[in-house]
């Protein structure tokens, strides 16, 4: 009997160790995140998870890692903070290599204090607030632009080159449309312009026709959106069949998701003149650029179906970017969070061929770019 027990005893033994050392071995790298799959901003999540999962597939499929594979892990916070932080604290128990990725301003404000916390390393937040740049919170690198600096150059067009004056701005009632207000005040009190008007909306609502009144009231030229796409869709829609405000110009950030803007407002017959677009990434669909050539021949290898847009492209370029910095650090085997916080500051100059990048303000990209939407493309303002 006691030969038997021992037996088994051994037996369990050597059954966990090879399953500890399976699970232990490194063979796999993960990556985790938190993003919208439902709610009103699921196609920004989708975007995000659909673009970073074709180019970790590319990577695995190609053994760009060593024989180890890139996992990325996701939960869906519906854009709502609270379940942002709830999921972050699940993932964090995990043994991730780096969170990457959260979508939104507000979501991202609330895990802050699990960052610092359990001190994860943080790339590529989709969000351009002020808050994620500053250097109270060293384990973060940012990709994109800000939103300041796309609000710079979005009114220094409609002011400087436009010479429109009354300005009204429609925003979303958080953290995110905070951020654009202030940022939008500071602007136009450097230049001696006070808003025409405000108006705002509740997240994840379309609760629009108090803030359409205000603004309307106000006659302006031009309308700054800092919102969400169904919600600056749903206003933009209404505007078009008002008197006062069909010929408005509407002048959008990134994070009001161009592509799905344009796909709403299409649905309803709605015309998209005047509006302008700004973007933290060239036209993805620019095919004389050498990384928007790769950027469409993975897609569609990986997610041929799936539509191709500006959110999807800086998806893309950030996971390139995360990958090629792992394999840097792989290849020398030192891959740790400290070692990848460090050299995510410091990518090869020309690791996405023609899109610059250089750590400033705690990002990696620093220009901003102006669309208009014309003949069912989006066509760059050269200034």
């Amino acid at each position: 009997m006691v030969k038997k027990v021992l037996f088994i005893t051994i037996i369990l033994i050597l059954f966990y160790l090879v399953n500890f050392e399976k699970k232990n071995s490194g063979d796999e790298i993960l990556i985790a995140s938190s993003i919208p799959k439902s709610s009103g901003l699921k196609a920004w999540g989708d975007a995000v998870l659909i673009a970073s999962n074709s180019y970790f597939s590319y990577v695995n499929d190609n053994n760009l890692l060593k024989d180890k594979k890139i996992v990325f892990k996701t939960l869906d916070d519906k854009y709502e903070p609270d379940l942002t932080y709830e999921n972050i604290q699940k993932l964090s128990k995990d043994n991730i290599l780096a969170l990457y990725g959260v979508v939104g301003t507000p979501t991202n404000k609330e895990i802050l204090p699990l960052l610092e916390k359990n001190n994860l390393l943080y790339f590529s937040p989709f969000s351009g607030a002020e808050f994620l740049r500053n250097n109270t919170i060293p384990n973060i690198v940012n990709f994109r632009a800000s939103y300041k600096e796309e609000l710079e150059n979005l009114l220094n067009y409609i002011i400087d080159e436009k010479n429109l004056k009354k300005i009204a701005i429609f925003y979303q009632n958080d953290e995110y449309g905070e951020e654009g207000l202030i940022s939008t005040l500071k602007i136009l009190k450097d230049k001696n312009i006070e808003l025409s008007a405000t108006g705002t909306y509740k997240r994840n609502s379309l609760s629009i026709s108090h803030a359409f009144n205000e603004i309307k009231n106000s006659k302006p030229e031009a309308i700054v959106m800092i919102g969400a796409y169904k919600a600056i869709s749903l206003f933009i829609e209404k505007a078009k069949k008002d008197k006062v405000l069909k010929d408005t110009i509407f002048c959008n950030i990134s994070f009001g998701d161009a592509n799905s803007i344009v796909k709403e407002l299409e649905s309803t017959n709605t015309n998209t003149k005047n509006l302008i677009f700004s973007q933290i990434v060239p036209n993805y669909n620019d095919k004389s650029l050498q990384i928007v050539q790769e950027y469409q021949s993975i897609m569609q290898k990986y997610a041929k179906d799936k539509p191709l847009g500006f959110i999807s492209f800086e998806a893309f370029l950030a996971s390139k970017v995360l990958v090629n910095q792992i394999s840097k650090l792989e290849k020398i085997g030192e891959l740790n969070q400290k070692n990848l916080l460090n050299t995510l500051k410091n990518p090869p100059k020309n690791l996405l061929y023609e899109i610059e990048m250089g750590f400033k303000n705690n990002q990696l990209l620093n220009k901003t770019y102006l669309f208009e939407y014309k003949n069912n493309n989006f066509e760059e303002i050269k200034r």
